[in-house]
């Protein structure tokens, strides 16, 4: 017999982050639960809806699909299927179906998103003894194994504007969030990805990073408003090396059409823009200027973070 189960994440905006993954001496972190990544951003209401099919079998198999084509690249909602089925009676042929709303490899938090979904759905298909937490773990230490993400599964799981004053899986890490009104609309024009594999492996962005990351938490922890959460990110992306020229024109033509102020995907060629409901139109024509429709995403913001959701409903 065949069951289902659906999960959807929302979308995470990372605007700044510090990497967590060695000790104060330099001494790289072994336990992967305590690897991660201090930083903020927001959960988008567009994301990651996952389907996943679970059959009895003689040995355990997955695929992935992503948006309807075969995906044996997703090795991080591989790893956390296989080390899910460990916890279940028997073996399980597993077919999981990512439904993705926003581009991939732009600092959408899509892997993580996809692992925390596959996750939950698993779950639930299989009734496996876990708690949102205990499968948020299993999320995180995929991604950090497969060097995706370091610190995005804990904030999709409570969503807004997000912030990660602590690294490390969820139980672990401490994360908070400025509190928002339902008015704020996310405009996100999108140039092109960044392999978040190439800015982790580099010691000297490393380091970049990490300096100006650790302030950039600071000063918006001294002020936490929505403002000078906006403008600290910008000054990280800009000091940090990550904002391009065409990234700059782009956050220019946001503050001039009316935004509260814009921030650059961590890690993407792109900016987000955070703006009152009434002025999204204007910001999206702005970007217009420059980008194509295509490359430009409205959303609002998420406050619901990662959840189970009827096999019938679409999100």
């Amino acid at each position: 017999m065949k069951t289902t189960a659906k999960a959807f994440s929302p979308a995470g905006l990372s605007s700044f982050f510090e990497i967590c993954d060695t000790t104060s001496d330099g001494t790289p972190i072994v336990d992967p639960e305590q690897v991660g990544a201090r930083g903020g951003g927001f959960g988008l209401e567009k994301g990651v809806l996952t389907k996943v099919s679970t059959q009895k079998a003689k040995a355990n198999s997955i695929h992935v699909f992503l948006n309807g084509k075969s995906a044996p690249e997703a090795e991080t909602t591989k790893t956390v299927i296989k080390k899910l089925l460990t916890k279940a009676e028997g073996a399980y042929d597993v077919t999981v179906r990512h439904q993705i709303e926003v581009p991939i490899g732009a600092g959408f938090g899509t892997s993580a998103g996809g692992a925390l979904t596959a996750g939950l759905a698993l779950k639930e298909a299989l009734d496996l003894p876990l708690t949102y937490n205990q499968i948020g773990r299993v999320a995180h230490v995929a991604e950090v194994q497969c060097k995706t993400g370091l610190g995005t599964v804990g904030p999709l799981m409570i969503s807004g504007c997000i912030l990660t004053i602590e690294p490390g899986a969820p139980g672990r890490s401490i994360i908070d969030r400025i509190p928002l009104s339902s008015d704020y609309v996310v405009v996100v024009g999108i140039f092109g990805p960044t392999p978040t594999r190439q800015v982790l492996s580099s010691a000297e962005k490393r380091r970049e990073i990490n300096r100006y990351g650790r302030k950039t938490l600071e000063d918006i922890l001294d002020e936490p408003s929505l403002e000078n959460f906006l403008m600290c990110c910008w000054d990280f992306a800009d000091k940090a090396g990550f904002a391009t020229d065409r990234v700059k024109q782009l956050a220019k033509l946001a503050q001039n059409a009316g935004a509260v102020g814009a921030a650059q995907n961590m890690v993407g060629e792109a900016v987000h823009a955070v703006t009152l409901e009434e002025n999204a139109a204007g910001v999206a024509e702005a970007f217009k200027q420059v980008l194509p429709k295509e490359s430009i995403l409205v959303s609002k913001i998420d406050f619901q973070g990662a959840r189970l959701v009827s096999t019938h409903e679409t999100v």
